[in-house]
């Protein structure tokens, strides 16, 4: 009897392919709070939805876990901490990059902790990096900021020097993954057709600055697969041949992360829910009751979800 596999079809690749299989698990913008409550992130429940991840993902046998970041509510040591615990549930490497809500910003009421005390706590020890998981290699770039850059905006941006590296290791690499927080203009267009066709009152979260060049580096170098975070929506889309995919929140609606099957055939990604259904009901309404932009983002959610799979384009 064949083994069901695990939550929906998101995507179906071409690319990459890999001759010895690799299995990864990508969680997204937990925003993990554990002195805070309330509005439509769920901050509550957002420890308990992390470990339910967490552990559903030490069940799957994956060779690593990719975040491409939010792990905390706003870089407080506390939540680091809580992430840190949770995250040692697991027996493979884990790698992370900063979101923009995991970094030091003007105004805050707390110390955050530093860039590089996260790099080496969740990521492999510094940004950018390449690291390699069987065949693939995967390269890591930091679009949030640090202490002394994006300081005072929760836009994004891969910088000049980033950018220069990352055009040096696609030429050297075979099969390389680019693992990133903020995103591309394919999907982030998606949200503003949403907003001019549907909800004129929802604002388009913090974007990338400087992506024209970031798109222009990536699609000299073979057009890697993007995996990206931040708008907390299972999205798809393709800049100049460039695939993005955006890893869903595990906080709030649709509560879940990705599990990719890496093979010679190419990529399968799937979507997993951490949440039951009443689960998934409550983060639902609580969402699509909030502000406009919940409001907006949780549509987009919906009709994703119900479009299933996003893109099947092996054999294409």
């Amino acid at each position: 009897m064949t083994t069901p596999k695990p939550g929906q079809l998101l995507a179906d690749l071409d690319r990459p392919a890999l001759s010895t299989p690799v299995r990864l698990a990508a969680v997204a913008d937990p925003h993990v709070a554990t002195r805070a409550e309330g509005t439509s992130k769920l901050f509550e429940h957002t420890p308990d939805h992390f470990r339910a991840a967490v552990d559903d993902i030490a069940s799957r046998d994956v060779d690593a876990v990719l975040s491409p970041g939010d792990l905390t509510k706003d870089g407080e040591a506390w939540n680091a901490r809580e992430v840190e615990t949770t995250l040692e549930r697991l027996d493979v490497p884990v790698y992370a990059v900063p979101g923009n809500h995991d970094v030091p910003k003007t105004g805050d009421d707390h110390d955050s902790i530093r860039v590089a005390d996260f790099a080496e706590r969740f990521g492999p020890g510094r940004y950018p990096f390449h690291q390699r998981v069987g065949g693939l290699d995967l390269l890591g770039v930091n679009s949030a900021g640090d202490s002394e850059r994006l300081t005072d905006t929760h836009d994004g941006c891969v910088d000049s020097t980033q950018r220069e590296w990352l055009a040096a290791k696609l030429e050297e690499t075979d099969t390389p993954l680019v693992l990133c927080h903020h995103n591309l203009p394919a999907v982030t267009d998606q949200l503003r057709s949403h907003r001019e066709t549907v909800a004129a009152e929802m604002a388009v979260p913090p974007t990338m600055r400087e992506v024209d060049a970031l798109v222009d580096v990536l699609a000299s170098g073979g057009s890697p697969l993007v995996l990206t975070g931040h708008f907390h929506l299972p999205l798809t889309g393709v800049d100049r041949g460039v695939r993005e995919i955006a890893v869903p929140t595990t906080c709030s609606f649709p509560q879940s992360y990705l599990l990719l099957d890496i093979t010679s055939a190419g990529t399968e990604i799937r979507l997993v829910p951490v949440a039951d259904t009443d689960g998934l009901e409550l983060a639902h309404e609580q969402r699509a009751t909030d502000s406009p932009t919940a409001r907006g983002l949780t549509s987009i959610g919906a009709a994703r979800l119900a479009a299933l799979p996003l893109v099947e384009s092996r054999g294409e």
